[in-house]
């Protein structure tokens, strides 16, 4: 079974609590008896985060619920944003009334966004790379009426906050959506011009170890989504490139 047949299922709810569980409860029809949310002790953590298939499904959930705030937070919702989740995100043509359901459900839910993305943050807080990958698919999201507003740009920021990426980590990842002929490649590197041929390498090397899909999807990354980290990747790369070319670095 696909990922996105499992969202609507019993087998998510159960397993994930919380507020994204309790979101799919109301859906689905029934409660969500485990409460993530409240599961500080790192080893009751620890316990859920070995669970790969909880982590796939709440990745996929926090897209969908995260998409959906993020859709309105400028006080519109566009065919164009609808239209851009379907298509980026691959979703299956018999699983679309499923994720339509649940779209609807967070966008019009009053709860903010705040608790689903530290829910989301708990879960994968030793892993930085898959929560970007995460605030990758929602600027897609964002950018799909043709730009950013300020209050898109605004929510993405307080959701990297949550996430525990600084302001440093969200200009590389904002500046890894401007294109690589637009973007800064130093900023998209996470570096500067200051910085030395062997700094740059060095941060290059470690944002490729980190987003390489085969360690994505052994940290929760779901198969559905491993086209946005090879798209991220083919970013760093050509940042490199990019770099590498002006500086005459072998």
């Amino acid at each position: 079974m696909s990922i996105w047949g499992k969202i609507i299922g019993g087998v998510a709810g159960f397993a994930l609590g919380g507020p994204l569980g309790a979101l799919l409860g109301a859906i689905a029809g029934h409660a969500a008896d485990r409460r993530i949310e409240q599961a500080e002790p790192a080893e009751d953590q620890q316990s859920l985060d070995d669970r790969s298939g909880s982590r796939q499904i709440a990745f996929t959930i926090a897209v969908i619920v995260l998409g959906a705030k993020m859709a309105k937070a400028d006080g519109v919702v566009s065919r164009a944003e609808v239209a851009a989740f379907k298509e980026v995100f691959q979703v299956p043509p018999h699983e679309l009334k499923n994720v339509a359901r649940l779209f609807d459900q967070a966008k019009e839910e009053p709860a903010g966004f705040e608790p689903y993305a530290k829910q989301i943050a708990r879960m994968f807080r030793r892993d930085h790379p898959v929560l970007e990958e995460l605030l990758d698919g929602l600027f897609h999201i964002a950018k799909a009426d043709g730009g950013v507003h300020d209050a898109e740009i605004a929510y993405l920021k307080n959701v990297a906050g949550i996430f525990g990426l600084d302001d440093a980590d969200f200009a590389r990842i904002r500046e890894g959506h401007l294109g690589p002929d637009k973007a800064d490649p130093y900023t998209l590197l996470g570096t500067n011009r200051l910085a030395s041929n062997e700094e740059i390498k060095a941060a290059w090397r470690k944002l490729v170890r980190d987003t390489h899909p085969d360690k994505l999807m052994a940290q929760g990354l779901p198969r559905e989504f491993i086209d946005l980290a090879n798209d991220k990747l083919a970013t760093i790369n050509a940042a490199y490139d990019k770099i590498a070319k002006e500086r005459g670095i072998n």
